[in-house]
């Protein structure tokens, strides 16, 4: 049995979830997001839960049956309160602006790295050595992070580079005489 599956995803005040076959869409104050199930699981909406059962007893209904409903409680996150991601800028000279719609990075090469945002994320920059990902869609907010993070990963021995914020950074010490 699915210890995740087995929990209905609440429904907050604000939120209101449709079916259309193996569909569900969901509509909150930050916007709509939809989600197509598999026909391995059932989902249905009940008062103000949303329910997920497997179809069957099969490996794959069973496998599917947890992962549906983690998906359909990232929908409702993502319309209420959204997804956030931090990184943080660690190096002399290193520093990141967004104007307009490009988020120019100045990570030591010998040009800026002009990154383009995509539509659904918004991105900030509260600090020059900070910059904040927002959205409702978790798993584009956690590639856009992961796509500016690949311009300069953190290295182990100064620790330069761009980190997620709160990530510890294993540090190895320098060459000796």
């Amino acid at each position: 049995m699915s210890r995740i599956g087995k929990k209905p995803v609440g429904l907050p005040g604000g939120v209101t979830a449709t079916v259309s076959g193996q569909t569900i869409e969901v509509k909150g104050p930050k916007g709509t997001r939809s989600f197509t199930a598999t026909d391995d699981v059932t989902i249905a909406v009940n008062d103000n839960a949303v329910d997920v059962t497997p179809r069957g007893k099969s490996k794959r209904a069973l496998q599917q049956w947890g992962m549906s409903r983690s998906m359909v409680q990232n929908l409702v996150t993502g319309v209420t309160d959204g997804f956030k991601k931090e990184l943080e800028i660690t190096g002399v000279g290193y520093r990141a602006a967004i104007q307009g719609n490009v988020l120019k990075l100045s990570l030591g090469y010998s040009h800026d790295v002009d990154f383009q945002v995509p539509q659904g994320v918004t991105v900030t920059t509260p600090k020059p050595t900070e910059v904040v990902i927002e959205g409702i869609d978790q798993q584009l907010v956690g590639q856009v992070a992961a796509n500016i993070r690949e311009w300069r990963a953190p290295e182990p021995y100064k620790g330069k580079g761009i980190r997620y914020k709160g990530e510890y950074i294993f540090r190895k010490e320098g060459k000796k005489k």
